[in-house]
């Protein structure tokens, strides 16, 4: 009997006429498997991208994966990446357009051991600092641009150490400061047995130099098509579903996120607690980009006198059309 009603339940939903093929959508993540993008597993764990008509395949990024290179490649339709990566791309004549923006807050910090004596900016100078690259980068060196701090490690600088996608030169201490996301480095310091005083962060946020992470983007061009267009709206849609849910739910999520690492690196403690931070990022957001926050990003860009990430105001750089398409929808 149920077999029947769910047969004339999705004859019903089709207009009584022959069932449609869904639509195929790839999505290429920024970063590996891991909870910082649950809310795209949960949504198709729980069948949400089917519910409307969408078969999603995720794609995991990693440390030789550049999201907008698989873009202009024709290798994903949509990818996760971070603003300031996606600006400057933009800049250079990839034409990004962010779709939507998932997560609101930032969880990037600069995370200090405490016996350097570091505890303020004003102690940066002099310094070995661990930065990120790929595209990771243009917050850090904005930052430091605005403080008035050179970063070829010249007197009154400070010195850049490419920092590898771990904690290695803290702990090590090859570095007196490393680049951590509140929802992932930031404990493996703690898990390698530093307590948190012991440590000095610096967040962004707290800086006024925060720029928007995870955002959703696509090339220009394909906006110009109605159909693709109502495709991300129902993208989109779906996967707030998800990080609403993965939110409400964060253990599970984590459980979600795990079942998809194909890898087996990923413990199921760590995911649990950066689920619960990222919780925090995406709280507020119902997918559709502030566009005060934008501002603020493009702002913090330009800023920083002779060696700005960006060199004039973007135009056309994000788009509420898909989000104001999938609210209403």
């Amino acid at each position: 009997m149920t077999k029947v009603m769910s047969a004339a339940l999705a004859f019903a939903m089709l207009g009584g006429g022959a069932a449609r093929a869904a639509d195929d959508v790839t999505l290429q993540l920024k970063w590996v498997t891991q909870a910082q993008f649950a809310g795209y597993y949960v949504a198709q764990e729980k069948g949400f991208y089917e519910e409307e008509g969408l078969n999603v395949t995720i794609k995991p990024g990693g440390p030789d994966i550049a999201p907008t290179q698989v873009l202009a490649g024709g290798g994903a339709d949509v990818v996760v990446d971070w603003m300031p990566s996606a600006l400057a791309a933009r800049e250079k004549g990839l034409p990004l357009v962010n779709i939507a923006q998932p997560f609101k807050s930032s969880g990037m910090m600069l995370t200090c051991l405490a016996e350097t004596g570091v505890k303020s900016p004003e102690d940066f100078p002099g310094r070995t600092l661990g930065v990120w690259f790929f595209g990771n980068e243009y917050p850090f060196l904005s930052w430091m641009s605005q403080l008035g701090i050179p970063t070829d490690g010249s007197d009154g600088g400070v010195t850049v150490l490419k920092q590898g996608f771990n904690v290695d030169p803290l702990l090590q201490k090859q570095a007196d400061c490393i680049s951590t996301m509140t929802y992932n480095e930031y404990w493996q310091v703690i898990d390698a047995g530093i307590t948190p005083e012991q440590l000095v962060t610096f967040k962004y946020e707290d800086q006024g130099v925060a720029t928007l992470e995870d955002g959703l983007y696509v090339l220009e061009d394909r906006l110009e098509d109605p159909a693709f267009v109502d495709e991300m709206a129902r993208f989109v849609k779906a996967s707030m579903k998800g990080w609403k849910y993965a939110e409400e739910n964060p253990d599970e999520a984590a459980e979600i996120v795990l079942e998809n690492d194909e890898t087996g690196a990923q413990t199921e403690e760590h995911q649990k607690r950066m689920m619960r931070e990222v919780a925090k990022l995406t709280a507020g957001s119902d997918g559709s980009l502030d566009e005060a926050d934008y501002q603020r990003t493009v702002e913090t860009l330009l800023g920083g006198g002779s060696d700005p990430v960006i060199t004039k105001e973007p135009e056309g750089a994000f788009t509420h059309a898909v989000t104001d398409k999938a609210l209403g929808s």
